[in-house]
This record gives structure tokens, C-alpha cells and sequence, in this order.
């Protein structure tokens, strides 16, 4: 009972982090630019990541086309998905753009399917069709057709690939420090985006330092450890099932910090998607 009781606390700490992160960005964007901010933020990660794993003398790649391995799922994985989730709030809520981007496990199975030949369950295509069902009555029902809605939906469709990307290449790596050099290169490639392409505002002050400080530790690092841990300790299909928490989370926080407003529109459609990435993720038991 002390065991599942822990584990429980652990899912709600990590899911809570991943989806809070949202809200707590957007208050963010009033002092940093979007590229900016999400830049600072896994280079910081990846910096102090990559610091662990050396300390801890993990097993690092030799060959240089590994090294490019990790540094595209980097591009994809944190550039992409963070850098379009960030995008994103400028134009929609913390909410909205939550829902959206964990859409990607959906996407997963569809992606899978077409590029990867792999074979899906009847019930996990049950989830596609119902989770699709819920963003088209969020997005149809709630959402006015903004920017900020496709950078949400660009930001699952980037995770879904990074998914497939670490499923086909993870084998080859030490979880920590794929995790640790894939945010540094996300976070150079994000850095190097906000030169080029916006005009960098950076403002000081104890909100943005919190900020930066709450996405770089908490809301990464600490949330990388733990969702990593019970992915070791637990079933990783049952955990997994566990991720439509974030958006709920995601939800919740938008309403607690930004004062966002939960329509019936987002309440049923959010249901829907949450359901769908159930079903998607939740694994049979073995031999049937």
C-alpha cells in the first residue's frame, strides 16, 4: 500500500510539473521573448544534465554519427515541441496549447502505422479515433483558428516524430545522457532561432528569474528524474497511460495562475483526449 501510495504521489508530482510548465511560461512571455525563454531553458537544463552524467561517468558515445543521432533528436524533440509550444502562447492559453500538444501520442500510432510498419491494437486505434474527436470539438467548439492553435498542433506532431525517433535510436544510448546532450542541443538550436529570427527581450526582475529557474530545474531536470524513474520501476505502457494527467494539469494551472476560462467546449473535448491517450498507451496483458 506504502509503495502504491508513493508511486501515485510520483505520477502526480511529474504530470503536474510537465503541465504547470505551460501557465508558468506563459507569465514568463511578459519579460522574454518566446525563443529566447525556452532556449535559456534547456540549455541551462542540458548544461547541468551534462554535468551529472560526466560526474557520474555514464557511457558517452564514441562515433560522430551518434553524436548527430542525438543532436536531430534534439532538434525535433526540445527545439521543435518546445519551441512551437512556446510560440503557441502567445495567441492561445496555457490550456488550449496543453491539450493540444499531448495530443502527440495519437499522433504516434497514426505516424507509427505509415512510416514504421508497426502494428497497434484494435482498442489503441478506438483512442486515435476518440482522442481526434476531442481536438476537433476543442478546436471547433472553443478555440478561434489562431497562429497559436497550429504551433500547439505542430508541437505534437514534432513529439510524435522525436517518439519515433528515440524508439528507432534510444538502444544505442545511456537514457541520462541522451537526455541530457538532447536538451543542450535543443537549447543551442532554440538560442540560435531568437538571433535570427526575433527580437530578443530579456527583462530581469524576480518574476522572469523565477521563471527561468522554475522550467530549468523543477519543470525539467527534476521532472525528467522522476518520470524516468518510474519508467524503470513500473510497466512502461501503464506509466505512459499515465501522461494524460499533464494536460489536466495544464488546464488547472492556466485557470489557477492566469485566470483562464474553462468552457464545456474544452472540458468535454479535453475528456475525450484524455480517454483516447488512455486507451492508447494502456498495455494488454502478455500473450493476449
Amino acid at each position: 500500500m506504502k509503495t502504491k501510495l508513493i508511486f501515485a504521489l510520483l505520477v502526480i508530482t511529474t504530470t503536474s510539473l510537465m503541465g504547470s510548465s505551460f501557465a508558468v511560461a506563459k507569465i514568463g512571455l511578459e519579460y522574454v521573448s518566446p525563443l529566447l525563454l525556452v532556449g535559456i531553458r534547456f540549455t541551462v537544463a542540458g548544461i547541468l544534465m551534462a554535468a551529472f552524467v560526466l560526474l557520474f561517468q555514464r557511457t558517452h558515445p564514441k562515433r560522430a554519427a551518434d553524436w548527430l543521432k542525438m543532436a536531430v533528436v534534439g532538434a525535433v524533440q526540445t527545439a521543435g515541441v518546445m519551441g512551437a509550444i512556446f510560440l503557441s502562447l502567445r495567441t492561445i492559453t496555457a490550456g488550449e496549447s496543453a491539450i493540444l500538444t499531448f495530443t502527440n501520442p495519437l499522433l504516434v500510432v497514426i505516424f507509427g502505422t505509415l512510416l514504421m510498419g508497426v502494428r497497434y491494437r484494435r482498442f489503441q486505434w478506438w483512442g486515435v479515433f476518440i482522442g481526434f474527436t476531442g481536438v476537433f470539438i476543442t478546436m471547433g467548439a472553443h478555440l478561434d483558428l489562431e497562429i497559436g492553435t497550429l504551433f500547439g498542433f505542430a508541437a505534437a506532431v514534432s513529439w510524435a516524430v522525436g517518439t519515433l525517433l528515440i524508439k528507432k535510436w534510444g538502444m544505442l544510448f545511456d537514457t541520462w545522457v541522451l537526455t541530457a546532450y538532447q536538451m543542450l542541443f535543443g537549447g543551442l538550436i532554440l538560442l540560435f532561432g531568437s538571433a535570427l529570427l526575433e527580437d530578443a527581450l530579456l527583462i530581469f526582475n524576480p518574476v522572469s528569474i523565477f521563471v527561468l529557474v522554475w522550467l530549468a530545474i523543477p519543470a525539467s531536470i527534476i521532472q525528467f528524474a522522476i518520470w524516468f524513474f518510474l519508467l524503470k520501476k513500473g510497466h512502461p505502457g501503464k506509466v505512459s497511460a499515465f501522461l494524460f494527467l499533464a494536460p489536466f494539469f495544464g488546464v488547472l494551472s492556466g485557470w489557477l495562475l492566469l485566470d483562464e476560462t474553462v468552457g464545456w467546449s474544452l472540458v468535454l473535448g479535453g475528456a475525450l483526449i484524455f480517454s483516447g491517450i488512455f486507451l492508447v498507451n494502456w498495455p494488454v496483458k502478455e500473450g493476449k
